[in-house]
Order: structure tokens, then sequence, then C-alpha cells
């Protein structure tokens, strides 16, 4: 057993090294390396400890599980930031309902699929329907870099369209399950303050200190991201719903300091978020996914399915021919990270069980890996389409 902090530490940022080092071999989102990773050596420790009939887990602290929630919160306020205000200006229409239409027909679908076919409570349903809406803005923006897709009219409409989603998904999350009490008024109350105000303190800040080695333009970030998170979580809500917020309301204030975001995300990767996925890994229990095997299966099929519905004829009704249609449909129809904190979510207030949990977050990775390498490999856009949609654009 591993005693002190140091060493367990070493452990688990030993394994988000290897995570990394995978990840750059493969070009898989290292997101995804770190929970197979985490969900391996979980379940692995413990078999292996025992063979020799000793008690070993991937061990988890209080402090462990405080860097791993605070990763969740830091990479949804940069998803967030991610969104460049004029693309939703300028593509508003379609990637509102894209974006709506990709949310709510998971949702309603997965709800209803869990509830009344998996006979799962209404609570897990709930948390299965906002789980398997998502699409992962990780993994589409990678491919969009990838594939030069992010300078063009299609590659901004479908990250616009992936805002959309996520912050369907982060409101309902924050709204189904929170306490209607003097908490939730007074976490909306500071929220009303603090976040028109967001914008412009960012940007004194940042033009007034913006290079000190102490970064202070960080830390203001952090203390409203603290206390924000910290009022949403007394009123029984979920921290990442201020962050995405706050992190869109000074999206414009961040484009024009790169370095700044260069930092945050420096401390994101290296540091945090490997804990926060590390983690999600570390909880799913083999045992329970031979199972639930058909489940797993059904429920992807559930989401992809889903998302067809919402996402095809809608693009084909903004005059998008068959091939980027079906390929807006797939890219929407991935999920990675509001997935897993969704289940997370869930699983941490006993809304849901190990298996359910265990079920869910595998549904998630899988909607990650097969949606994107069927749209890569057989609905890559050509240069003639893309041309025809920013002429049209």
């Amino acid at each position: 057993m591993l005693e002190t902090p140091w060493l367990i530490a070493a452990f688990w940022i030993g394994l988000a090294l290897l995570a990394s080092m995978i990840s750059i071999r493969t070009a898989i989102s290292v997101a995804l390396i770190e929970i197979i990773i985490g969900a391996v050596a979980g379940n692995l420790i413990p078999f292996a400890g025992s063979l020799f009939g000793v008690s070993a887990k991937l061990a988890t602290t209080p402090w462990i599980d405080f860097l791993a929630g605070f990763g969740s919160i830091l990479l949804t306020f940069l998803a967030g930031a991610e969104i460049e205000p004029e693309v939703l200006q300028k593509h508003w229409k379609p990637a509102l309902t894209i974006g709506f239409l990709s949310f709510l027909m998971p949702f309603l679908c997965a709800w209803a699929f869990a509830y009344y076919l998996l006979h799962w409570s209404l609570q897990a349903s709930l948390i299965a329907g906002i789980a398997l809406s998502t699409t992962s803005v990780a993994v589409v923006y990678s491919v969009m870099l990838e594939t030069g897709l992010n300078k063009k009219d299609l590659g901004k409409l479908i990250l616009a369209s992936c805002f959309v989603t996520d912050l369907g998904t982060v409101l309902a999350l924050g709204i189904v399950f929170a306490n209607y009490n003097r908490w939730l008024g007074l976490f909306l109350g500071v929220s009303a303050v603090v976040l028109p105000f967001a914008p412009r303190l960012t940007h004194r800040f940042l033009r007034r200190y913006e290079g000190q080695v102490s970064e202070p333009e960080i830390k203001l970030l952090l203390f409203m991201l603290f206390i924000l998170g910290g009022l949403a979580a007394k009123a029984n809500s979920e921290a990442v719903l201020p962050a995405y917020i706050l992190g869109l309301i000074v999206a414009g204030e961040l484009r024009h300091h790169k370095e700044t975001v260069y930092h945050i995300r420096v401390a994101v990767f290296a540091l945090l978020t490997p804990f926060y996925f590390l983690k999600a890994g570390a909880l799913i229990n083999a045992g329970a996914l031979v199972q639930g095997a058909v489940v797993i299966l059904l429920l992807l099929v559930v989401k992809v399915a889903a998302k067809f519905i919402g996402v095809y004829p809608t693009a084909k009704f903004f005059h998008m021919d068959h091939r980027v249609s079906m390929y807006t449909t797939l890219l929407m129809s991935t999920g990675l990270t509001f997935g897993t904190i969704s289940a997370m979510f869930g699983l941490s207030r006993n809304l849901i069980n190990s298996s359910q949990y265990s079920t869910l977050v595998v549904v998630v990775i899988a909607s990650a890996v097969i949606p994107t390498l069927i749209a890569q490999k057989w609905f890559l856009p050509s240069p003639v389409h893309l041309e025809e949609i920013d002429n049209g654009a």
C-alpha cells in the first residue's frame, strides 16, 4: 500500500504520463486514454491484490477528489472560453436549431429508454438522459484542428452547435437536481451580480496585470469560479454550470490574451484533468460491464439514433447535402467530457449506482470513438463541399 501523499501522487502522475505517451503515439484524445488507463488500473490492482491475499485498490484521497473536481470545473470553463461570439452570431440559426435538437432528442430518448425499458429509477434515468445528450467539444475540436475545418464555415458551425448542445446539458444538470431553497436563491443572486461585470473586470485585470509572475488575472478568474461553484454546490447544483457560462461570457476578452489562456490550459491538462479522468475510469466496474454488455450496446444505439433523428433532417433543412449532413450528425453524436461529468455527478450523489455509472461511462467512451471514426473515414467533406458552404454562408 502507498501510505504517503507523495507516493500516491507519483503513482497517479505516472499513470497520467503513460496516458500522454500513448495519446501522442496513437493520436487519440488524452482524456479518452486516461479514462481507459484508470479503468484498467482500477480493476487490475484489486484483482492482482486478491491473488496474493492483499486488499488493494487504486488509492483515492480527499485531495485527489478535490483536484479531480477542480479539473472538471476548469476544463468546463475552457470549453466555454473556446467559443467565438462572432461564430455564434454568424451561424446562430442553424447552430441554435441543430444544437438544441442534438441535446433534446437524446435526452428524451435515453431517459425514456432507461426509465420504461431498463426500469431505472426516475433520477437515474434523468442522469442517463443528461449524460447521453452531450456532444464532445474536445473530440470535435480536435477533429476540426486535424482536418483544418476549424477555419471553414462548416467547422465553425459544428463547433457553435456543440456549444448549444452542451449548454443544454449543463443547464439540465444544474436545474433538474438543484435544491430550490435559499442557497439556490443566493447562488442566482450572486451570479446575477458577478457574471454581467465579469467581462469588464477581466478586461481591466488583463490590461493592467497580464505578464506578471504572480498571474493576478488568473487568480481573479479562479476566485469567481470558486465563489460561483461553491454556491452552486450548496444549492445541490453542479459547479460546471457557472464555470461554462463564465467561460462563455469572458471568451471575447480571453481571445485577445492567448498567453493567459495558454497558462490556464497548461495547468489544467498537466496537473488537474489527469486526476479527473483517471478517477472517472477507476470507478468503472469491469464485472458490471460484462453483465451489462447488451444494455451498453442498446444505450449506444439509442444515443446515436436519437442524434440522427434530431440533427440529420435539420442539417438537410439548412441546405446541407447528404455527405455533409452525415458528417455533421456523426460528430454531434460524440460524447466524452460532459457525459463523464454528468455520470460522476450522479454517482457522487447516489443518484445512480456503480453498475449504472460504469454502463453510462462506457457508452460515452464508445460514442467518442465510433462515430468519429465513421465520420472521418466515409463522410469527410470534400473541398468542393466546403467551398459551396463557405460561398453560401
